[in-house]
């Protein structure tokens, strides 16, 4: 992608080493990214299989790929992301069936008020220290009669992995999630009071809790705010196993349980 082709945009350091780790898992992330289409597909379905005439902002697009199925539907899509990584990875995709790509902090979006019919947000907004904050933003570049939508891990998300860590040492090796009490509080400060929630537990599962990790980094998610840096010992990660081992079913695969928030904000 050219220097051109993308908009950049000042981000803070945290979110500048978010940025970072999806950068370099740009061209992994689809390999890894079973549970995000998952999810990104459950919101989708909540549109209009037809969005002729529709402008929607994808808003955490990663790869492309949800901006891909939007642009199908007849959409004219615009895709802005954190990472300038994920954005020439959705360019690669896309090309110049969007008409946009802006490297963008959803907290402080660069668009003008009520530009968009539509904005997209799949498990982007966890990333996000507030989330009242980005619900501001996408709900004000939204026209009125437009719709939110969005998608979100709650508390509760990855416990498995969290719990055999715990065992191992004192550090956070998991993210934060926020619980749905605080989403709800996030809605009404952000004054979205016409919205339908769904709150679907899923678990994806693996023959190794390795191969669990192995996703997490190959979609950029292993950045963990506030973890110190450093390497993971190879002695770490079997520990890591042994303790993940207690969670197998009759038939020996490992779970990694995520409770995921849909919300649909109608404008």
């Amino acid at each position: 992608m050219s220097q051109e082709a993308v908009v950049h945009n000042y981000v803070g350091q945290d979110k500048s080493a978010i940025a970072e780790a999806f950068g370099k898992a740009a061209t992994t992330y689809d390999k890894h990214a079973e549970f995000q289409r998952d999810v990104g597909h459950r919101l989708l379905d909540k549109l209009p299989s037809d969005l002729s005439g529709f402008k929607v902002l994808d808003l955490g697009c990663g790869t492309g790929y949800f901006s891909e199925q939007l642009v199908k539907r007849g959409a004219e899509v615009v895709c802005a992301d954190l990472s300038v990584g994920m954005l020439a990875t959705a360019e690669k995709r896309c090309g110049a069936s969007v008409s946009l790509y802006q490297q963008a902090d959803a907290e402080q979006l660069p668009f003008e008020d009520g530009c968009f019919d539509i904005v997209f947000s799949s498990l982007a907004l966890q990333w996000c220290d507030d989330l009242s904050s980005p619900l501001r933003e996408m709900k004000r570049v939204t026209a009125a009669g437009g719709r939110v939508l969005f998608s979100t891990l709650l508390d509760g998300s990855l416990f498995e992995l969290k719990k055999s860590w715990s065992k191992i040492d004192a550090h956070q090796h998991v993210n934060h999630f926020i619980t749905i009490n605080q989403v709800k509080i996030a809605l009404a400060q952000s004054s979205c009071t016409v919205h339908q929630l769904d709150l679907p537990t899923i678990t994806v599962w693996y023959d190794t809790a390795f191969e669990l990790m192995r996703d997490l980094k190959g979609i950029g998610a292993n950045h963990v705010s506030g973890r110190s840096q450093g390497l993971t010992s190879r002695r770490m990660l079997q520990l890591v196993e042994r303790e993940y081992r207690e969670f197998k079913n009759h038939q020996g695969f490992l779970p990694a349980t995520y409770q995921v928030c849909l919300g649909v904000i109608q404008l």
